[in-house]
């Protein structure tokens, strides 16, 4: 078993090396850097009174078919603008089959939702709008309501000079998501030459995080995320698992493979992987640690570690430092209209 598992190392090293072109190219591989610049789209650029919109449509909910949820609902602020629950429970108390995304620092990745079907922050804005099991509206429906609320069309008259549209909810919303940036983490401070917080496990860990355990691979650059897909075995020990990418691409070798997280911020946004399988951060690395669940499309780098319980602590503790300030956005004052009110609490439950 051991001459296996080195045989695949070096494989995989092999396989890496011929590779790493390409997967520069990519953007992967790439050092855990200060963040840049928020990208900010050329035909949506950041207003202030924009910025406002999309705040007050984000906890506003009326963009849902009873006006129970709202974005914040299962983005909730107060939880790593995450959700705590395994998966999300969406409008008539359903449950959806997958675990909710922050919004903190969405504004940096390529892909959004765990399959990637977003290309922006604007084209996922308006999904769970209209998802029967999240939000339950339509889109045609939404645009009515608030074109009903005086309120709403004198501010997409100022910020758009346009009524009500969803091309407008959609670039509101993404310009307020933009806003939710996390600040310096202990790991960015240290790398800025302040160590006030950092500590001799988090140095450990992250030598063991480019090392030993080899995480830098897939969760690589300012965001520690590839921005690519990966397959975990996550689900496959079970019956009719997700099949992920392969639900936008068709093609058979991204059955099972999800978007790669970001780090940043990550002991916040309990519970992870796309399942909302492992509750705490140790039983990620637990999972890790035991090299994933087979299958057919098991990536490559996914084999046991054999990690020291030590080793599995200093991991977390690198993960931890990862936690930057988290921006504390109060709930907005909403425009009256007809028709069921907005819940003055946001959405959050």
């Amino acid at each position: 078993m051991r001459r296996l598992v080195l045989l695949m190392i070096v494989l995989v090293g092999l396989a890496l090396m011929l590779q790493q072109p390409k997967l520069l190219a990519q953007g992967q591989f790439m050092a855990n850097t200060l963040m840049p610049p928020v990208p900010i789209p050329a035909d949506n650029p950041q207003t202030d009174a924009k910025i406002r919109l999309g705040a007050q449509l984000y906890f506003d909910t009326r963009l849902s078919a009873d006006s129970t949820i709202s974005c914040a609902t299962c983005h909730d602020p107060r939880t790593g603008w995450a959700n705590h629950g395994k998966t999300d429970t969406g409008i008539a108390g359903q449950v959806g089959g997958r675990n909710s995304g922050t919004i903190i620092n969405s504004a940096y990745m390529r892909y959004q939702f765990w399959d990637g079907r977003a290309p922006s922050l604007e084209a996922q804005a308006l999904g769970p709008i209209h998802n029967p099991i999240e939000m339950g509206e339509t889109l045609e429906n939404v645009v009515v309501k608030l074109n009903a609320i005086p309120g709403y069309v004198e501010q997409f008259q100022e910020v758009f000079g346009t009524d009500v549209t969803t091309d407008g909810i959609a670039k509101a919303i993404a310009s307020f998501e933009r806003t939710i940036i996390s600040g310096p983490s202990p790991y960015d401070l240290h790398l800025m030459g302040d160590d006030s917080q950092w500590t001799s496990a988090a140095e450990r860990g992250r030598d063991l995080f480019n090392g030993k355990a080899h995480c830098s691979t897939c969760h690589s650059g300012p965001m520690f995320s590839d921005q690519s897909f990966h397959n975990l075995g996550v689900g496959f020990d079970g019956e009719n698992p997700n099949s992920g990418r392969f639900n936008e691409t068709n093609d058979p070798a991204d059955f099972g493979r999800f978007k790669t997280p970001t780090l940043r911020n990550i002991a916040l946004t309990y519970p992870y992987l796309h399942t909302g399988s492992e509750q705490t951060l140790m039983d990620v690395v637990d999972f890790y640690n035991r090299g994933g669940i087979q299958n057919d499309n098991l990536d490559l780098l996914m084999f046991p570690l054999a990690l020291t319980q030590q080793e599995k602590e200093d991991l977390v503790a690198f993960m931890e430092s990862l936690t930057g300030t988290i921006p504390e956005v109060p709930i907005p004052t909403f425009p009256e209209g007809p028709g069921l009110p907005a819940d003055p609490g946001g959405g959050l439950r």
